[in-house]
């Protein structure tokens, strides 16, 4: 639990520095990319960016924290383009005026992990909320991203299904401000279950020996749920709210993001080493060439 401690302090030492850093006037050949943690917890961001920066002969500063927080970044102007995975939360960004529109990026899923022993018996459900419903009745732990993010925002959407709100008031109940990465290591720690992103979960299975799928199947195709589906949407912040973001170079963003080869370099992700994608390509730029 120190360590737990440990890092939830470093990484809220991190999130407070990058983002000091997004507030400072942006430079020529440079784009602020605030983006959630699954995109860079999966290795994706590594894996895909060398190609713009190459290709624009720019860099990229990436400040990876939860969909809420990247939001409110391009609220603030503090960054060029957001790559984030809520969808209400992107619509009412464009509804505001903070971006002029939302462009689908690409998509995975979300799954329900627990202890291979699973205490809850929750393996094998089909639905998402059945499992929760099973974990709370049980008092088995539980782990919340706690931090506002698209994964948060899943979370609660499944517990308000069945008309429940947790909280502090249960022991059981752990919402801890943190991203994916660190949940996941939290539940392994503790032997508890979460929601996860797919993506990051397959990308992180080597440092969670304990843990299992144990809701919505080996791969997407096998997730019943649908509820639990997760689209990823790319947003320019708008240069009509902040002239001095970098519109040019974060619609360029876009355009490469949103591309058919850059669509087939995240659909290879993760392809070979999992046996399936961590991300699937779902820009209309892709759909179309299909």
């Amino acid at each position: 639990m120190k360590r737990l401690v440990f890092r939830a302090f470093l990484t809220s030492m991190l999130i407070l520095a990058a983002a000091a850093a997004l507030a400072a006037p942006p430079k020529a050949g440079l784009l602020r990319l605030a983006t959630t943690t699954s995109t860079a917890d999966s290795g994706l961001l590594a894996f895909i960016l060398p190609d713009f920066q190459k290709r624009y002969n720019c860099s990229v500063e990436v400040v990876a924290v939860g969909t809420g927080q990247s939001l409110e970044l391009g609220r603030r102007g503090d960054a060029d383009v957001v790559l984030v995975h809520s969808r209400k939360g992107e619509d009412q960004f464009v509804a505001d005026g903070f971006a002029r529109e939302r462009f689908d990026v690409m998509f995975n899923d979300f799954i329900v992990v627990g202890p291979k022993s699973d205490p809850a018996r929750v393996r094998g459900m089909s639905l998402g909320k059945d499992a929760f419903q099973a974990i709370m009745e049980a008092a088995q732990p539980f782990a919340s991203r706690g931090d506002k993010s698209g994964t948060h925002a899943k979370e609660l959407a499944v517990w308000s299904s069945l008309g429940v709100t947790p909280g502090a008031g249960q022991k059981w109940y752990n919402s801890l401000g943190q991203g994916m990465g660190e949940v996941l290591l939290f539940a392994e720690d503790q032997q508890a279950y979460t929601l996860a992103d797919r993506g990051t979960y397959l990308a992180m299975v080597d440092k969670l020996p304990s843990l299992d799928i144990l809701v919505g199947g080996r791969n997407l195709a096998e997730n019943k749920d649908k509820i639990l589906l997760n689209p990823y949407g790319v947003l320019a912040v708008s240069p009509e709210k902040y002239p001095q973001t970098n519109f040019e170079l974060a619609m360029k963003f876009v355009t490469w993001l949103c591309a058919v080869q850059t669509q087939k370099t995240i659909a290879a992700f993760g392809a070979e080493r999992f046996g399936q994608p961590l991300f699937y390509a779902d820009s209309a730029e892709y759909r179309a060439a299909q």
